[in-house]
């Protein structure tokens, strides 16, 4: 096994490779480090790359070298603003993600052209046997590290909120309800001016987890209205698509009439509808999307005890909770054929989910940190990472 070099903010333990970060250098880097991340991630978010370093653990482990991934844009603002806080401590560290949806990363992982996939949906059982190969023989394992609800965003003029029930958001996006006015959106929305406007609805023109956790919730929220098999692809000829949740929130800020779902991070001053649960309306709120991961269990199938997927309750009736929630993965290898591909992704993984990580995420993506029984968990499955 490779030593990693664990360090403080004040001194390296590895006197070849000091790092000490003066005000001057972290003014330098954060500079560099903007330039360094646009031209790295596929979508990159300029709110997401900040002026200063994000925080970091006094005890963060730094590697030397490079390590890549690939995968969900959910977490596009999230993985930005994670690199950020890690290569501003850890200077000889190069990380690149390439935000191309989550299928595509699972695949280039499968593939070994990555180290790691961020993806919106666990690997199933085939891809696992798939990734073998690429993994040395051993399993995949996902550990859950960025937790998020997912938005309906719409652009009214003149409205700024909207409640919609399960059924109905269904019908829109099954293009079964295709005007503002309809009577079952009026019905639920008595003082909006609603207008006798054609919807829009758009989705995901790319493999995408946002739209298998989207389809998964209708799957199991308004099943008599949405009748197809969630996935990560768009299961109907669509009104109109978009590549990334950058993308659907960029289509849907620039055409009157459209409607989308976006990771929350990627809101962008868009209005966000309130979702029918049981006999309320709830906003979309961090709060609100961690009672249901809080109550979900570990999926069936996972591989190992190492391996943390969740099997979410999407059709959760509980008064308060906000059912629409994407949980994003860090997919990996159990076991790597490369030692210091191993210690690298290990590194990078205990900030991504310490409290320092987490935190800094939320800050920027409005996301909402593991909590302590999930991080200690997360931190199991992590240091069980071999070679």
């Amino acid at each position: 096994m490779l030593p990693s070099n664990k360090r403080t903010r004040t001194q390296s333990r590895s006197q070849r490779h000091p790092r000490h970060r003066s005000g001057a250098y972290r003014g330098a880097a954060s500079a560099a480090l903007a330039g360094l991340l646009l031209a790295t991630t596929a979508c990159g978010s300029d709110d997401a790359v900040q002026s200063a370093p994000p925080a970091v653990p006094d005890d963060l482990e730094c590697f030397s070298g490079s390590l890549d991934g690939a995968g969900s844009s959910a977490q596009e603002n999230a993985m930005t603003t994670w690199i950020a806080g890690y290569q501003s401590a850890c200077e000889d560290a190069r990380i690149y993600y390439d935000s191309i949806g989550s299928g595509g990363g699972r695949n280039q992982f499968i593939d070994g052209a990555v180290t790691f996939a961020g993806t919106d949906a666990a690997m199933d059982p085939a891809e696992n046997t798939d990734a073998m190969e690429r993994c040395g023989g051993s399993d995949t394992i996902n550990l859950p590290a960025y937790v998020v609800a997912i938005a309906v965003v719409f652009n009214l003029e003149g409205i700024d909120s909207l409640n919609l029930r399960p059924d109905t958001l269904a019908r829109i996006f099954n293009q079964d309800i295709t005007r503002w006015n309809d009577p079952e959106i009026a019905q639920d929305n008595p003082e909006a001016d609603l207008p006798d406007l054609p919807i829009t609805p758009v989705n995901r023109a790319d493999d995408s987890g946002t739209t298998e956790n989207f389809t998964n919730y209708l799957s199991a929220a308004a099943a008599d209205a949405w009748p197809h098999e969630p996935g990560g692809q768009w299961p109907i000829t669509p009104r109109e698509s978009a590549q990334g949740n950058s993308g659907i929130a960029d289509t849907v800020s620039r055409a009157e009439g459209a409607i989308g779902y976006v990771e929350m991070s990627h809101l962008h001053g868009l209005s966000a509808a309130s979702i029918g649960v049981g006999g309320e309306f709830v906003e979309i709120a961090p709060e609100a999307a961690a009672q249901v991961v809080a109550d979900s269990p570990r999926r069936e199938e996972n591989t190992s005890e190492y391996d943390l997927a969740l099997d979410l309750d999407y059709g959760t009736t509980e008064p308060g909770s906000y059912p629409m929630v994407l949980v994003s993965y860090e997919t990996v290898c159990l076991n790597y054929p490369d030692p210091k591909e191993a210690e690298r992704v290990k590194a990078f993984l205990r900030y991504v989910v310490s409290p320092e990580g987490q935190q800094e995420v939320s800050a920027e993506t409005d996301s909402t940190p593991v909590n302590d029984s999930l991080r200690a968990d997360l931190l199991a499955s992590i240091e069980a990472i071999g070679s």
